[in-house]
Formats: structure tokens, sequence, C-alpha cells
């Protein structure tokens, strides 16, 4: 997939209408793509899509709406895009949520663990075939070094964190599952013309935290000097998405549009194996 042949190919980012994912989908309708913007909140949406066509000249966007924390709304839509009959090219897996109280989704489950991960596993999972049918093709996901605030290897009898919630904890927890999921999706697509990749987008003074009341709204304000862009921040995703350089390259973690080293508890295939099928209990899709 070379950057020039962008034009015509269908790229899908979720978490696109604000923060990185909206900077990703600006640098990736640059490149010319046939762009599918996920957002949540349509008038939130549709400002979006209006400033990326805007700013890009490209008309070719398209706005679908989905709260991730709803697997109901994720299979809608799913179904709305396989409707349409069109490939799939490039699924950027963006969408998250960090919770400084534990809450839970209309499904029962922890929203972090839900948004962050089970939204992209179940998204992806949905999308699976139509990317295979449209190969070469990449799945990327926005993860990061927060992992490491997970401790340790999952703790797949607490995977909904109702024993203990700590916010740094099971962000990093949720992070530590995009990087085992994309791993174990590599796997399972290998040799079918799809890739998986992750990344670290470094810390981006984004509004990701502002659903968080009165200590993000103190704490943010000080770090975001200190912070990268928001283009900063989204340029491993279009590297990842778009650059012809890591055609063929799977399962690899990248951060400055660089592979980085992962822990060991973060490398492990039988956790990543073990999430995957716990993955598919809680969407409820059979093996």
């Amino acid at each position: 997939m070379d950057e020039t042949t962008l034009r015509g190919k269908v790229c899908m980012i979720t978490g696109a209408t604000s923060g990185i994912g909206k900077a990703a989908a600006m640098g990736l309708a640059r490149l010319g793509a046939r762009l599918v913007i996920v957002g949540r909140d349509r008038q939130r949406g549709e400002h979006a899509l209006a400033e990326i066509t805007e700013s890009t000249g490209n008309r070719d966007v398209e706005l679908l709406l989905a709260d991730f924390s709803s697997q109901r709304q994720i299979r809608r839509l799913a179904g709305e895009f396989l409707a349409s009959g069109r490939p799939l090219h490039v699924l950027l897996n963006n969408a998250g949520v960090v919770n400084l109280r534990r809450e839970e989704t209309e499904d029962g489950l922890e929203t972090t663990f839900a948004v962050n991960h089970l939204g992209y596993f179940l998204l992806t999972r949905l999308l699976l075939d139509r990317l295979r049918e449209s190969a070469p093709a990449r799945v990327v996901s926005t993860a990061s070094d927060a992992y490491g605030y997970a401790g340790g290897p999952l703790d797949f009898d607490d995977l909904d964190s109702r024993r203990r919630y700590s916010i740094m904890q099971v962000y990093g927890k949720s992070k530590l599952a995009n990087i085992l999921f994309t791993q174990e999706l590599a796997r399972r697509l290998a040799g079918s013309g799809v890739t998986a990749n992750c990344f670290h987008p470094g810390f981006v003074g984004s509004n990701f935290a502002r659903n968080n009341g009165l200590i993000a709204s103190i704490v943010m304000p000080i770090l975001r000097p200190f912070a990268r862009t928001n283009e900063q921040g989204a340029a491993t995703a279009v590297y990842l998405c778009a650059a012809p350089d890591v055609e063929g390259i799977t399962g690899q973690y990248f951060y400055d549009c660089r592979q980085k080293g992962l822990k060991a508890w973060a490398r492990s295939e039988p956790d990543a194996q073990r999430l995957w099928q716990e993955s598919e209990r809680l969407v409820g899709i059979a093996a």
C-alpha cells in the first residue's frame, strides 16, 4: 500500500471527532483516502466532518455514529458499514476513555476495559472478513506506554476490576489488552494480507480526560505545555495506516514511527490467546 494509492482506499477511524483521532483523519484525508469517521455525538461529528473536508479538500468523508460503551451500537455500526458493500483497507481503532471511578456499561461491564479493549475487539471481529476480502489491508490500534501501569500480566480473574479500582492501573490494563490483542490478531491473520500493529502516541494535550471532573480540570492545564500536539500524537497512526515501508510488518508496537520493545509480560503468547478467548465470551461471539 503505497502512500499514493491511498486515493480510493477506504479507511475507518473510530474516536475521530476530536484529539489524535481527528488529527489522524486529517492526515489520511490529505493522502486521498475515502474516509469513514466514527464518533458518538452527531453534532460534534458533523463539525469534525466539515472541518476535515474544508481543511483537506477531500469531500469523500462520511460520518457514522456509535458509542463504544455499547456493544449494540458497535454491532449496528459494523452492520451499516458492511451493508454498504464497500471494501475496507484500513481500520484505525482509536476510541477511548479513562474514568476516575468505576462505572459500568449497558452490557454490565467495567467501562474503561469495555470501551478501550472490547470495543476494538468487537468491531475488528465484525469487520474481519471484509478486511480479508480487501487485502492488502491494515488494522492499527492506539495503545500506550501506560500499559506499564498494569503492573504485570493481566489478572484474568478480575478483568472487570471489581476487586480493586485504581484509575491508572485500570487504564494500563486496557492498554495492555490492546497490545496483546494486536499480537494475537496478527498471528491469526498471518498470510492473509492483513496486518495488525499498535502504537504509543505519547502524552498528548487533548481533551481525552475532560470527563473526569475537578482533578483532571486542574492537572491537565498544568501538564499541557509539556504535552505533544494532537498532530504529533497522530503521526505514528498515519504512518502505520499509510507508509509503504511497514507493508508486511505485523504484530508490532511502535512509537515515533519506529518499532519499540515491550515488557516480557506484554509479549506473552498464552496471555494473548487467553485474552482473545475471554473477549469472545464477553462480546458473545462464538469461537
